[in-house]
């Protein structure tokens, strides 16, 4: 019995995408070169505002060709980083995808029946998604920390499109 739980909590964990593919798959094979957005004040005061604590990075990396723009994006799920890949075509997400997951429970969260609710989705005035976003039973906090990040990202995206 206790090796088919240690078996059931290993399976959650693990690495499913590098960045480097998601970011060839976003832009159809011809990647452009990444790009540095320095946080101002107000975006740092927005992200604190969506993600509930304040955003340690200075800086985020980014790839930005013909409207779309690519972001690798981590938050805390439970206890660990939950590192994911968001697209962003105009002002909606096309496409989010769990690179990296290193939490024991709550791994449903890569799955397309879970992801596949975050595209087309865009930021009401309050800087919240569109659209509810269906939780899963066993991975409230992996769930609310994908949905953090697809917010966070759609941020990003909206600043680095009304940058001149």
């Amino acid at each position: 019995m206790l090796l088919v739980l240690l078996a059931g909590s290993a399976l959650a964990r693990g690495s499913y995408m590098t960045m480097a593919e998601f970011v060839d798959s976003g832009f159809g094979g011809e990647v452009p070169a990444p790009k540095t957005l320095w946080l101002s004040g107000d975006v740092q005061q927005r992200l604190e505002r969506i993600f509930g604590h304040p955003y340690k990075a200075l800086r985020v990396r980014y790839w930005q060709q013909d409207g779309k723009t690519a972001w690798m994006l981590e938050e805390i799920g439970k206890e660990m980083p939950i590192t994911m890949g968001v697209l962003v075509n105009g002002n909606s997400i096309e496409r989010v995808r769990i690179l990296t997951y290193r939490e024991s429970r709550g791994g449903e969260v890569r799955h397309p029946f879970f992801t596949e609710q975050f595209e087309g989705a865009v930021l009401q005035a309050d800087d919240a998604l569109d659209r509810q976003i269906d939780g899963i039973t066993g991975a409230t906090l992996s769930v609310r920390a994908v949905t953090r990040v697809a917010q966070a990202a759609l941020v990003l995206a909206e600043v680095v499109n009304q940058t001149p």
